[in-house]
């Protein structure tokens, strides 16, 4: 199978030798991020990565890059030291704090492009695109009015539980996805059903016995308006994003959404993620899912359709030389739409890239160099 360019994208970099490029990785050292990138540059015969750690940056050291070189900015990762400069003390698992994270994570992203700009340093992905892709109303406000379909969402502000069904009854919505404008990898997202008197919600954050919340890698269900408002009330004051619920398609008993990781315009690498529940984060009881049988179900042109829409959100951020798009498949396998868009959605080690494109027998972070070398003329 084709899955090279088509109208509208970028076409796909070639395989070269001979190649010399310096990167520079904003990351935490150790992680297994900057760990995996690193190792992908060895397989390609570059040198190591010079690593700016995050604990620097956003404790306000000043930043050293290195003249003429490729900058990658990274997550921070797992770092319980980089989580407290962030949020402020705490347990790490805890939900919440995202207002603060995000302020302090954009003030250091704007030193980060300022040290880029004064060292000439190309960056592969734009600091202020990561900006947006963190919060996601502004996130999903640049998608759909570059025409990406996206779930719609609540529009107004939510401050609270009162607020959220008020909102709800007024869009005529009774089932959304309530998600922290600023969280990730699916903390404090909440899939809450309304239905006259009846009420669930199911989530991944858990009280502890002293009534913080913090995130579980199982989720569970609240079925009372008291619980589910004491929690929409605890995550309200940091912002939130609200969309109606996108009914997704499953196989043998799991709904399924995709990751699509795509470099440089071209969609380079999938991932299924399954579920037992409305969450199919794979940290979270999700399982990888079977790609076949999901093409299959979609059929060819559905498959390109699939494609297609993530190379639209992607191209939404053309300052990113990589995203990962989480795609939604409607429960009659026709109907599409993009969920959030990750600056950092490429941690899926050891996937393959797609066949037919230049990131087939690659993983994401060998194909991101290959396409960075390719694209800057630094291979012979």
């Amino acid at each position: 199978m084709d899955d090279g360019p088509r109208p509208g994208r970028r076409p796909p970099p070639h395989r070269r030798h001979g190649m010399s490029m310096a990167f520079t990785v904003v990351g935490t050292p150790g992680d297994r991020r900057v760990t995996l990138f690193a190792d992908a540059c060895a397989r390609l015969g570059l040198e190591p990565p010079e690593v700016v750690a995050w604990r620097d940056v956003l404790g306000g050291e000043a930043m050293r890059i290195r003249p003429g070189t490729v900058l990658r900015v990274d997550s921070p990762g797992e770092s319980a030291e980089c989580d407290a400069l962030l949020r402020g003390p705490g347990d790490p698992a805890r939900v919440g704090g995202g207002a603060r994270w995000y302020a302090v994570f954009t003030a250091a992203l704007d030193r980060i492009a300022a040290a880029a700009a004064r060292a000439g340093a190309r960056s592969l992905n734009d600091p202020a695109e990561i900006a947006v892709m963190f919060d996601k109303r502004r996130c999903h406000a640049r998608l759909a009015a570059a025409g990406v379909p996206v779930p719609p969402a609540l529009e107004g502000p939510v401050t609270g539980y009162a607020c959220l069904r008020e909102q709800m009854a007024r869009a005529g919505m009774s089932r959304v996805f309530v998600k922290p404008a600023h969280g990730s990898s699916g903390s404090g997202v909440i899939a809450l059903q309304v239905h006259r008197d009846r009420i669930k919600a199911v989530t991944s954050a858990v009280p502890d016995p002293d009534g913080v919340l913090r995130n579980s890698l199982r989720v569970r269900s609240l079925e009372t308006e008291r619980e589910v408002a004491a929690l929409i009330d605890a995550l309200a004051p940091d912002g939130l994003h609200v969309e109606r619920w996108f009914p997704k398609a499953a196989l043998d008993g799991r709904v399924l959404d995709l990751r699509v990781v795509v470099i440089a315009g071209t969609p380079a690498h999938a991932v299924v993620r399954t579920s037992r529940s409305p969450m199919t984060n794979l940290h979270m009881g999700g399982r990888r899912g079977d790609l076949t049988a999901v093409r299959a179900a979609l059929g060819e042109p559905g498959w390109r359709r699939a494609l297609d829409v993530c190379a639209q959100a992607a191209a939404c951020f053309p300052g990113s030389h990589m995203v990962g798009v989480d795609l939604l498949v409607g429960v009659q396998w026709r109907h599409m739409a993009v969920a959030e868009v990750n600056a950092f959605g490429d941690l899926l080690p050891g996937l393959p890239g797609l066949p037919g494109t230049f990131a087939e027998g690659h993983d994401t972070y060998t194909a991101q160099i290959i396409a960075a070398l390719s694209l800057t003329g630094s291979a012979s």
